[in-house]
């Protein structure tokens, strides 16, 4: 089969398409024929091994993982012995490992029934972002109906399904975005839009619950000013940072701020569930949810996603078929 291959860290260059073995499937593993797959930041980080405080995990001199992608949606091709809930043929999406490629394997737990409505391409861009967004406003923003909810980055993956969420919580919402932008976030249920260019969103007079942080672009004395006495600040984001530390740090520097504050500000990493996995097929079943694609490459242009992700303008997903 063929797959995008990476030998060594470093800028998109690094991705090759190459003819590679089938990966074989566990007991509790599905094997998938990729119709489309998604990138994330994740893949931007894995494919240049920054932040080096983490290359324990990602691989000192060279990637443990060859081949990135963690969405994917497709047709099941084989099942492991533990997996009763899929049978080849059918449809699935979910999270999957090296899913740049035409065949990948996936934790059966990790995927779900495609929604019919949706094409794999949309399907693709659904996983990752959606979940984080799903669980930073649900689980970590114990967000309410009613609560006013301050979205900072509204415009790419996780911020586009972020405001629809939030206004299928019932929440009141408020998006930040960039003057381009600001038409496509009232379009997807912003109640108001602020344009990050013209508006700082942390002199205002409003108040927020929830204040969920995608861009990661103000200090937390600041994102601290927009919130309820009680509010959450919630990282999901934050800008790339030194080599050293990347994201880390703006992370760290915000969570040891906040430590003697009344508001609460979290950072955390999804989770593909089987319950939330079927959340969001609902959402997405209902038309209350719709995936944001921008654009879409080739497999052969993987390397041409990578880096109009790195370069931070992406408006919704960027999404790969294969």
């Amino acid at each position: 089969m063929q797959a995008i291959v990476q030998d060594r860290f470093g800028p998109p260059d690094v991705l090759q398409l190459r003819e590679v073995d089938e990966p074989r499937v566990g007991d509790d593993e599905v094997l998938v024929r990729v119709r489309a797959a998604s990138v994330n930041p994740a893949d931007w980080y894995a494919m240049t091994g920054i932040p080096w405080v983490a290359r324990p995990t990602m691989g000192l001199r060279r990637p443990k993982v060859s081949t990135p992608g963690l969405d994917l949606a497709g047709v099941v091709a084989a099942v492991g012995g533990n997996v009763t809930r899929f049978r080849p043929g059918d449809e699935v999406f979910g999270t999957g490992a090296g899913t740049l490629a035409e065949c990948a394997a996936a934790a059966g737990d990790a995927l779900a029934a495609k929604p019919a409505n949706l094409s794999f391409e949309q399907a693709a861009a659904v996983p990752v972002a959606a979940l984080t967004a799903l669980q930073g406003l649900r689980d970590k923003g114990r967000v309410q109906p009613g609560q006013p909810v301050l979205i900072n980055g509204a415009s790419g993956g996780v911020g586009t399904f972020a405001v629809q969420l939030a206004r299928a919580l019932g929440t009141e919402v408020t998006a930040v975005c960039s003057t381009r932008n600001v038409e496509a976030a009232r379009s997807l249920g912003a109640d108001r839009v602020i344009d990050y260019t013209r508006e700082d969103f942390t002199r205002t007079d409003r108040r927020y619950r929830l204040l969920l942080d995608v861009a990661g672009s103000r200090p937390w004395s600041a994102c601290r000013r927009v919130l309820e006495p009680r509010g959450r600040l919630v990282l999901v984001g934050a800008p790339k940072g030194s080599p050293l530390l990347g994201p880390l740090g703006h992370i760290a520097r915000v969570s040891l701020a906040s430590l003697r504050a009344s508001q609460q500000a979290v950072f955390f990493i999804s989770k593909s569930t089987p319950d939330d996995l079927a959340t969001l097929r609902e959402l997405l079943e209902a038309g209350t949810v719709t995936p944001v694609v921008e654009r879409t490459y080739a497999l052969r242009e993987a390397a041409h996603a990578l880096r109009y992700l790195g370069e931070g303008h992406a408006r919704g997903k960027l999404v790969v078929t294969v």
